[in-house]
């Protein structure tokens, strides 16, 4: 299940903050800032979906990411190279490579990193 823009907002926070409680954060948001309800809202929401959890100190709640920010990433990236570029990654790197507009020393990154997968894969 996919978060929605803003439960990816306040989970950038979560990931950032790794343990939080309510107070923490909001002190992340720029004013205006959301509504106490709205976090929690969106904190439940979350916790239903299995992104996040808490443990419960007297009447507050300490919340945490159950899923690294890396995981929920490459899932989506690999959900969005699925249903865009037919499953696969030579599209997907075809189209970022050229409507990216990236410069010859980021194209020579890209290479490297290739070079140095392609090489790691083969030992």
């Amino acid at each position: 299940m996919k978060l929605s823009k803003t439960e990816e907002q306040l989970m950038q926070h979560l990931w950032k903050l790794q343990k939080a409680f309510m107070k923490d954060i909001l002190e992340q948001y720029d004013e205006p800032k959301p509504a106490t309800t709205t976090i929690a809202t969106l904190l439940k929401r979350m916790t239903d979906k299995g992104y996040v959890s808490y443990t419960t100190f007297g009447k507050s709640r300490e919340y945490y990411p159950l899923i690294k920010k890396e995981d929920y990433f490459s899932n989506h990236l690999n959900g969005l190279i699925k249903n865009f570029f037919n499953d696969s990654a030579s599209q997907f790197a075809s189209f970022f490579t050229k409507e990216t507009n990236l410069s010859d020393t980021e194209l020579k990154e890209l290479r490297k990193i290739i070079d140095q997968q392609l090489k790691d894969n083969n030992q």
